[in-house]
This record gives C-alpha cells, sequence and structure tokens, in this order.
C-alpha cells in the first residue's frame, strides 16, 4: 500500500485498561475475546469477584521459525529463500485469522482446529521446507538437515504474564540492551489474500485491541515498582568515548509501510505491521541499494541517507486510523490511531574496549525479533521505559509511568561487525554484540559505531498503548524490534569513526 497518513491523537478524559478474556474451545484451540474496564476501577488482577476472568488466555499459533536454521544459504539463493520464508509467515497469518474466527465451529467439533487448521498449515510449509532445500542445493549449498521437523505448528494458549513457550528462557529487564544470539529474524510475509476474517470475536469497546489478540493488561508494570538494573562496562584505557548524533525527525513526514525490504525483498506487506521511518524516504519492499543511495533523507545532514524504521505505537482508545482496512493495519489486526513520537534521538557511540572502524555501506542490522513470544526472548532487545527512570529498562512488559512522565523505547544495536558481509542470510550472524561485562567484540569481529535509538510518546498514562505485531505475537512488548541500513556517505560514516574515535561529541 502507499504512504498512511495519520489522524491527530484526540485526548483522552479517561483512561482504559485493556483485558482480555478468552473461550475455551474443543480440541485444545482457543479464541479471544475482548474485555473492556475502565482504569478507574481496580485491576482486575487484584480483585476478588470473579473478574479474574479477563485474566485467563489467548489464542495464538506456535510455529518454529524456520529462519532460525538458515545461517549459510548461497547469494545465488538468497532471494528465492526469502520469498519462501515470506511466504510461510503470510500462512501463518491467514491461519491465524481462522483460529480467531472459528470458535463456533471449534466448540461443536474438537478436532476442528487440528484437521482444518493446523494439519493444513503443515502440509504448506512442508512443501516450502522442501522448496528452500531445492533452492539451495541447486546454488551449490547443502540443505540443513532436519528441516522437515520444523513444519508443524501448535495452538497454544498464551500466558497472561507475557511468558514466552515452554522450554525458552523467561524474559528479563536487560541490563544494557540484551545479549543477542545468533538465530532468528524479524520475519517477512508474502503477498496477504483477501480471504479470512479479521478478529477475534469480541465486540468494540471505548479502548483495547479491537480484534482481541492484545495485548492484555498484564503486559502492563508500574514503572515504580520496577528496580534499577542499568549496568553499562567500565570504560578500559583504549575506549572510543566520542558520540556522532544525526538529526533525523519524528517521521512528521507521515512515512509508513508494512513491508520490510531487509527480511522480505519484493514482497508487499513483509512485515504484516505497519513501520515508522526516519531518513531515508525511498526505502519500501522494492528498493534497491541504488534506491536508497539515490533517495531523499529526513536527515539534517544529508550526507545520511540511512534508513531507521521500527513498529508503529498505537493508541488503544478504538479510534480507527485511515489503515484499518488495509494490510499492516486493521487486516493484520493491528488497529488504533498510530502515535508521532514527541521526540526520536538517534546516537552512535563507541566501544569500551578500544577504537571502532567505519561501518560498510549498505550494512543492515536487525535488533530485537519480532516473533520473541513464540520464538523466546533469546534475541529480544528493545527496551521500555519511562522519562526520569531510565535506568529501570524494561523487555518483556509496557511501562505504566506517572502523571508527567512519558514512554520511552530504546535500542541498542550490535556493535561488532565480522569484517566481510553486509548482510547474513538469518540477518544476524554478520554482527555481533559486544560482551557486556567487558564491552570486548567476539573473537574475527571488529566493533563498529554502534547506533542507539531512543524514541520518546506522549501518550496517557496507563494501560492503553501497543506496538504493532505479527497476529499471531498478540502485540506483545518483547516482540519490539527496530531495522537499520547504513546509507551514510562513505566520508562521512569515516568522520563519524574518527569522532567517536577521538572522544568528541560531533553531530
Amino acid at each position: 500500500m502507499g504512504r498512511t497518513s495519520r489522524k491527530r491523537r484526540s485526548s483522552l478524559a479517561t483512561r482504559m485498561t485493556v483485558a482480555s478474556a478468552a473461550l475455551l474451545l474443543g480440541g485444545g484451540g482457543l479464541v479471544a475475546v475482548n474485555v473492556y474496564a475502565s482504569a478507574h476501577e481496580e485491576n482486575p488482577a487484584q480483585r476478588g469477584d470473579g473478574a479474574q476472568q479477563q485474566q485467563q488466555q489467548v489464542a495464538t499459533i506456535d510455529c518454529p521459525d524456520v529462519g532460525n536454521g538458515l545461517s549459510d544459504v548461497p547469494d545465488a539463493a538468497r532471494s528465492e529463500v526469502d520469498g519462501e520464508l515470506a511466504t510461510m509467515d503470510s500462512q501463518i497469518t491467514e491461519s491465524y485469522r481462522r483460529l480467531a474466527a472459528s470458535r463456533d465451529a471449534a466448540a461443536r467439533d474438537p478436532a476442528f482446529v487440528q484437521n482444518s487448521i493446523l494439519q493444513p498449515l503443515k502440509e504448506r510449509r512442508s512443501t516450502l521446507i522442501d522448496r528452500i532445500g531445492l533452492e539451495i542445493s541447486r546454488a551449490g549449498g547443502t540443505a540443513p538437515q532436519g528441516m522437515k521437523d520444523l513444519a508443524a505448528c501448535t495452538a497454544r494458549s498464551a500466558g497472561t504474564d507475557g511468558s514466552p513457550p515452554a522450554g525458552s528462557a523467561a524474559p528479563s529487564a536487560p541490563a544494557d540492551g540484551g545479549q543477542q544470539g545468533d538465530g532468528g529474524q524479524e520475519g517477512g510475509g508474502g503477498q496477504q489474500g483477501d480471504g479470512g476474517q479479521q478478529g477475534g470475536g469480541g465486540q468494540q469497546g471505548d479502548g483495547g485491541q479491537q480484534n482481541g489478540n492484545g495485548p492484555d493488561a498484564s503486559d502492563f508494570v508500574d514503572i515504580n515498582s520496577v528496580q534499577p538494573n542499568v549496568r553499562t562496562p567500565r570504560n578500559q584505557r583504549a575506549a572510543s568515548r566520542g558520540t556522532f548524533t544525526t538529526k533525523c525527525g519524528r517521521n512528521e513526514n507521515g512515512k509508513f509501510n508494512p513491508d520490510n525490504v531487509i527480511v522480505a525483498p519484493g514482497v508487499s506487506n513483509g512485515a504484516h505491521h505497519m513501520h515508522d521511518y526516519v531518513g531515508n524516504q525511498a526505502n519500501d519492499a522494492f528498493a534497491s541499494d541504488d534506491d536508497l543511495a539515490n533517495g531523499d533523507t529526513s536527515c539534517r545532514n544529508q550526507g545520511d541517507k540511512s534508513t531507521y524504521y521500527w513498529p508503529v505505537l498505537r493508541l488503544q482508545n478504538g479510534k480507527d486510523e485511515n489503515d484499518a482496512q488495509a494490510d499492516g493495519g486493521g487486516k493484520d489486526q493491528n488497529v488504533g490511531e498510530i502515535q508521532t513520537p514527541a521526540s526520536v534521538t538517534l546516537k552512535f557511540v563507541g566501544n569500551p574496549a578500544g577504537k571502532v572502524v567505519a561501518m560498510p555501506r549498505f550494512l543492515r542490522i536487525i535488533t530485537g525479533d519480532a516473533k520473541a513470544f513464540t520464538n523466546g526472548d533469546a534475541n529480544a532487545n528493545a527496551s521500555w521505559s519511562c522519562t526520569g527512570f531510565e535506568d529501570r529498562q524494561l523487555k518483556d512488559k509496557y511501562p505504566i509511568c506517572p502523571e508527567g512522565s512519558k514512554v520511552v523505547r530504546s535500542f541498542k544495536f550490535q556493535s561488532c561487525w565480522d569484517g566481510r558481509n553486509t548482510d547474513s542470510a538469518n540477518h544476524r550472524t554478520h554482527v555481533a554484540f559486544a560482551d557486556p561485562a567487558s564491552g570486548a567484540c567476539p573473537q574475527g569481529f571488529q566493533a563498529i559505531p554502534q547506533l542507539q535509538q531512543r524514541i520518546v510518546y506522549d501518550v496517557p498514562p496507563g494501560p492503553g498503548f501497543a506496538v504493532d505485531s505479527f497476529p499471531e505475537q498478540l502485540h506483545k512488548p518483547v516482540t519490539d524490534h527496530g531495522d537499520f541500513i547504513n546509507v551514510f556517505d562513505d566520508g562521512l560514516m569515516k568522520r563519524v569513526a574518527s569522532c567517536i574515535n577521538r572522544g568528541q561529541r560531533c553531530t
């Protein structure tokens, strides 16, 4: 779709608390139904009058991430493999919509979910996995073993505490942005058909996620209840202590699309959620490196044509944005008014253990995992906090900020580069995080300027907002993520590295 312009947020006289309830269906299927409660009432989780039924379970589809196992894909097969992975995500989205719309059929037939949704999905995924193996082999590579075991998906209940799947590490507040594993990617999505009904069957109230797929009231926590948890490594003698700040606006231009040119190039609606863009104005699913190099930029320094993007944040007030019937918006169960940030800070910092080298042009970095709710939090890396409380960072909860304090989401990108590649098959293994204790890069990697993003929102205090997500990820805060493509002029990037290495503060 084209650019989506947003409506200005109207003030809320009443803060709305978002809660979710669910109807248990036969055959293990669950379908969400929204329940809305005024924040003037007590928290349902703390009441003993039966309101705890609002804090029950929400169904989602849990599919193994095939991209995790694809760390070595020949360049000649990369575009075909990306396309197959994007199609898989489109299939999951469509199956999730069927799950959400099928509570009556599932109630009549306990085997409906397994036979009519999960088994056909497994068969379609199995076919795509076979294609991926063939494409890798034809390009001279070796198809990973055991990929067929990743074809089957399950319908699982999502804990109201936002916990990840059984067997994965529980989310915790990161010390300095979180250590990131090698696997996982944001995930793409294929062309989305017009079929399938929206929603979880719940009625639309005055607030909350309209389609019954989150967030839940338990996804929020009072920032006052969080203990300070930020720790950073000490600068060593050879540390690069400078900073370079690029000013690229707050997306006042209203540039949005549901594409992701990194993980799903050439695929419209490859993200199944809407992105905010600052910097490069040519970014869509079909943008080549040349398109980005020749594109306009919102950055004050015209030598920075980099693209910086992240999922939009929406106010869950029952008011439609003008993408309510569009891909990435209402068709993918992302509803509510898109919020323009109050401020966006894009800063490149040094390394506490030594000097940095210039980033290569067109280096691509994804931080965080858009599928962390079903993948587990190994790659989760976004942090949430409030102004005045930024020594307290959350990874798996949205903050409830006090009056006068604003919501802050921040990303600290990978700051070590393998010295060779500007991207990798899973969009992760060409970059890495520095050691959280020493700041040193892993063996074989060299330090580059670390991009740190700080995005501030002026939203009403309390629950009532969420980031866009893949439908089955239920708008959980742990799924937040950021994307970056370096399109600095080579000369300017060299000045960035030099400024940081000299310990200066530059813009």
